[in-house]
Formats: structure tokens, C-alpha cells, sequence
């Protein structure tokens, strides 16, 4: 499998890392994926035998320019045009999110589906603006589009209600989906600390950018709200759509009101099937599976027959994210296996 990487960041770096760290283990087990170009801002490397799991470690261990490397350096060429001109099966589009206009991200995707090539995605930006078109034009080129990591990170929640509840039929979901959110709220539940300083102590520990709004304003959590909303209720929203508030306005008195009824304030991203998606700040039992501390996410399913699921885990983390990326470059080699079979 030949993949094009787009985006150099803290992603692309903890996917180069877990393709050289488990390279000889999975061409072991038949997949063999080689990396024949990496773009980034600057240019590109380029070499389509694939750069070798030893070249990719002195790439991310010399820091300079990735297009500077003197072997395969393309200074100043663009990713459209690394996507469009070299040959590869796979885009993983790593980029950082924009939810503005989803650009780049969103140009690359869809100039990789008119290539014919299959895409695997961590950014949030385009499949919150344009999941539908996407997902439609995906089917239309006949290609792969996978995004598990945009959710959850490393761990699956996507894949769990595809996978492990397929047959049953879920009717609604609900999701504490930022751990850097989640974090903010414990911190001033547990150690009765002000908004703003449980704040500025997640900034310390990196879990929350020196400009939070994307977390605090409920943005990042309304993004993964739509996904699962498209992917697992196959309602076709976008951001626009949900009706969102943040924790900016939760209190000291507000926490300590619910903790006299048996509850915490979590924001929660809410699809019930009915309703415009949610996200908000809301009051659960402290006894639910979804009432989780710290920086953990976690995922309720609603299902007809199998009651409340729910998954638990990290959803964050460059490697934990870019073990996703590494779930989904062996779907898609499992889905291409199975069609050359029939």
C-alpha cells in the first residue's frame, strides 16, 4: 500500500513513528505500507520506491524542512499537486483543523477521491462543515474515506457502534467528547477551584492551546457530534446544525448545586434522532458510565436491544491519534482484499 502523508505536525510525526516501529510486524502479517511522499508547507519528499523506515526516522529527527532533504527534497511544491502527480492508493490528510472553511484539509480530500485514491483523515474541519457531500463523493469515485481518529482518538468509538453493535439499532447517542473541557470541569468539582484557574492549569499541562475557545465554546465537541451523527445515525448535519453552548458560564455554585442531587455538570454532545444535535453543559449521575473524570472521553449508544453502551478512553494524544490512522490503513486493506476476492 502506498501512501501519500500530508501534514508534517505532531500527527504526521506519530504516524511515521508507529509505521517505522511496526514495519517489519506488519509486512509480517501482509500489509506493507510504504510512505512515497510526505508534504508539508514548505515542499515535499518524494520517493516513489517509498521512503524507508530509516529515512523517515533522520527526516523527523533532523528538523529542518522536509523539503530541504537532500535526497528527495521538492522545495515550494504543493500538496494538490503531490496528490494529484504521484501514484498511491492512500491520502492520510493530517493537517491542522480549520472550521472556518476546512481548508486545506478539505481540497486535498477531494482532490484525492478525483485521483482515485482512498483517504484516512484525523482533521475534524471538513467532515463538520461537508460530512454529506464528502461521504457522497466518496462513493461516487468508488473510494475508501475513513476518519476514526477525528473521534475518540486512539480510542474506537466509531468503530464500536459500527462494528461491535452492528444489528442492533441505536436510537440516540450522548458523549463527553473534550477531554480538555472534561478536565476543567473536574478540576473545579474536585479541588474547588475557579474557571479561569482550572483553566490556566490545563494550558500548563498542554491540554488546553494558549487560545481555547475551540474547546471552552463547545466547538471541538460539536464537530465530533456531527461526525457521529452522519456516521452512526446517517443524519446528514453539519455545524450549523447544532445548537451548541460551552462551559464558560459554569460556576463553583452551579457544581456544588448538582453535588447535593448526585450529579456532576458535564458538556455533553447529544443526537437523539429527533431533535437538531446539542451540545451543552448538563447535569449527570455521578453513578453513570458516562460520568468520567480527567481528560477521559467518553461514548453512550442508546440501542433497542442491547440498552446503554458505552465506551471509555483517552481522546487525545499524537500517537494514541495516530494509532487511528494506522486502524483505518488496514480497513481499508481489508475492504481492498475483499474485493479482489468476489
Amino acid at each position: 500500500m502506498r501512501i501519500i502523508l500530508v501534514g508534517y505536525g505532531v500527527v504526521g510525526k506519530g504516524v511515521t513513528s508507529i509505521l517505522t516501529q511496526r514495519y517489519n510486524e506488519k509486512v509480517k502479517d501482509g500489509f506493507n505500507p510504504k510512505i512515497v511522499a510526505i508534504a508539508d508547507i514548505d515542499g515535499a519528499v518524494i520517493n516513489p520506491r517509498g521512503l524507508s523506515p530509516e529515512k523517515l526516522d533522520a527526516i523527523k529527527q533532523k528538523g529542518y524542512p522536509i523539503s530541504a532533504d537532500p535526497e528527495f527534497g521538492v522545495p515550494g511544491i504543493k500538496a494538490l499537486d503531490v496528490i494529484k502527480e504521484v501514484e498511491a492508493e492512500v491520502v492520510v490528510e493530517v493537517t491542522p483543523v480549520n472550521i472556518q472553511t476546512a481548508e486545506p484539509a478539505i481540497s486535498h480530500i477531494t482532490q484525492a477521491f478525483r485521483t482515485g485514491k482512498h483517504v484516512v483523515t484525523t482533521n475534524k474541519g471538513p467532515l463538520a462543515l461537508a460530512m454529506p457531500a464528502l461521504t457522497e463523493l466518496a462513493e461516487y469515485n468508488n473510494v475508501v474515506f475513513r476518519f476514526s481518529g477525528t473521534v475518540g482518538g486512539g480510542t474506537p468509538m466509531l468503530e464500536f457502534a459500527k462494528r461491535c453493535l452492528i444489528g442492533d439499532r441505536i436510537l440516540g447517542i450522548k458523549g463527553i467528547l473534550n477531554g480538555t473541557t472534561n478536565y476543567i470541569l473536574s478540576e473545579m468539582s474536585q479541588n474547588r477551584v475557579s474557571f479561569q484557574d482550572a483553566l490556566s492549569s490545563a494550558q500548563k499541562l498542554g491540554y488546553a492551546e494558549r487560545e481555547p475557545s475551540m474547546d471552552i465554546d463547545g466547538f471541538d465537541t460539536a464537530c465530533k457530534t456531527v461526525i457521529l451523527a452522519n456516521w452512526i445515525l446517517n443524519q446528514k448535519v453539519t455545524l450549523k446544525d447544532v445548537d451548541r453552548v460551552g462551559i464558560r458560564d459554569v460556576t463553583l455554585e452551579m457544581l456544588d448545586e448538582a453535588a447535593k442531587r448526585g450529579n456532576s455538570i458535564k458538556l455533553i454532545g447529544s443526537i437523539d434522532g429527533k431533535n437538531k444535535p446539542t451540545v451543552k453543559p448538563i447535569e449527570i449521575p455521578k453513578t453513570s458510565p458516562l460520568c468520567v473524570s480527567g481528560v477521559l472521553n467518553a461514548v453512550t449508544y442508546q440501542c433497542q436491544f442491547a440498552a446503554e453502551q458505552t465506551i471509555i478512553g483517552r481522546g487525545a494524544g499524537s500517537i494514541e491519534t495516530a494509532g487511528a490512522v494506522l486502524r483505518d490503513l488496514l480497513d481499508i486493506r481489508h475492504k481492498l482484499a475483499s474485493k479482489l476476492l468476489t
